[in-house]
This record gives structure tokens, sequence and C-alpha cells, in this order.
């Protein structure tokens, strides 16, 4: 019993950033009392933001950057002066849109410091080095929780263009695309291993449409993901 205890705490430990934390940033932006406003940031907002930007430091590898610490405590006031621009009726929720903006204002910060490094090695290069050394990827609370917030905010983007899809032309092929989309998306860890082919005969098998077909399709959606995508590295979404 003692043990089982001690695990759950250690697990509790990690939620930094729970519904209390996001009501708190809510209730912010709302309120025109600078009293309230003061101490939901020194009670909550606060130690979430601290918590939040430690973890992006050392998941994505960032403490390899020079002044590391003076760069995390500057990202911190940072994330402070934007705190009014979150809009929850974006949809999209506070701790994926400041995780997004922070993680983008460090790769700035690697971009930055690339500029330094040896003048013969071309900046393309060298940016893509330091992305791929400081932006290794680790199965942690913050990186699964990101990743789990991603997945379920495509879903509800493809579910309203099915939506569009039916409503201006039921049981077309693309409509029929998108039904088989969503369902190799509802097991997302699945799909992560499956190569292009694979996915392809998946979709062949689900729609009984061919590989053109497919393809045309899909040439839409593409279009309407790399917005999506974009919205959500900007942390619009």
């Amino acid at each position: 019993m003692k043990s089982q205890k001690r695990k759950r705490r250690r697990r509790t430990k990690n939620l930094y950033f729970t519904k209390v934390h996001e009501d708190a940033i809510v209730q912010y932006t709302k309120s025109t009392d600078l009293r309230e406003k003061t101490h939901l940031y020194k009670e909550f907002i606060q130690p979430a933001f601290s918590e939040l930007v430690d973890k992006i430091t050392y998941t994505y590898k960032f403490t390899s950057l020079p002044n590391v610490d003076s760069l995390r405590e500057e990202c911190k006031i940072w994330l402070t002066t934007i705190l009014s621009k979150y809009d929850p009726n974006r949809g999209s929720k506070a701790f994926s849109y400041f995780s997004v903006i922070t993680k983008n204002w460090f790769i700035h910060k690697v971009k930055q410091t690339s500029k330094k490094i040896r003048r013969e090695i071309s900046l393309e290069d060298v940016a893509h080095t330091l992305e791929e050394k400081y932006i290794s990827i680790q199965n942690e609370y913050h990186e699964v929780r990101n990743q789990r917030e991603f997945w379920k905010h495509l879903l509800e983007e493809i579910s309203d263009w099915e939506g569009e899809e039916i409503e201006e032309n039921p049981n077309s092929n693309d409509d029929r695309v998108l039904k088989a989309i969503k369902e190799l998306l509802s097991a997302p860890s699945e799909v992560e291993i499956l190569n292009k082919k694979a996915i392809y005969l998946y979709l062949r098998e689900i729609t009984g449409l061919n590989t053109k077909q497919i393809a045309n399709s899909l040439k839409k959606f593409r279009v309407k993901y790399s917005k999506f995508k974009c919205e959500w590295n900007e942390g619009k979404i």
C-alpha cells in the first residue's frame, strides 16, 4: 500500500499544468480587476509558466544553448507579456498554446546561435544540425500530452471538413476518403509506424477506391492540413 501511495504521489507531481491553471488563465484574460489578475498570476499562472519553460528546455534539449539559465528566465518574462493575447474562444487549450509558443521561442534562439558558428558552413546546414541536436523528442509527460492534444484537435478539424463535404457532395470520393482517414487516426500511434504504401493500401481497402482516386482526394486535404499545422505551430489552435 505504501509503495502504491508513493507511486501515486510521484505521478501527480508531474501534473504541473492542470485544469486549475487552465481556468486561472482563462479568468485572467476575462478579468478587468487588477487585484484579481495579480492574485491569479502569482498563485497559479507564474508557477505553471515557470515549470512549463523548464520542462520544455529539458525535453527538447535546449539545455546546451549558451546562457540557458538566463534564456529560461527571459522566456518566462516574455510569456507574461503575451498572456493577454491568449483567446480561449479559438478552441486551443492554454497548455498547448503556450507550449507551442515557448518551443518556437527557443527554436528562434537556436537559429540565432547558429549564426555565430563557423562562417564556412552554410546557415541552412547549421540550423538543421542544431535543430536536430536540440529538438530530440523524449517520451515524457509534456511531449505525450502535447501529441495527444494535437491528434485530438486534428480529428476535430477533419470532422469539420467531413461536414463540409457531406453538405456539398454526400457520398463523394472525398467524403469516403475523409471517413477512412478518421478511422485510421482513431489509433494515431499505429499510423505513425506505417509507411506510405501501407497507408494507401489501408485507404483502398476501407474506401473501395483506387490509388489515383485516393491521391486526388488527398491533394485537397493536404492544403487544409498544411493550414491546420501552420496555425497549430503558431499557437492559434
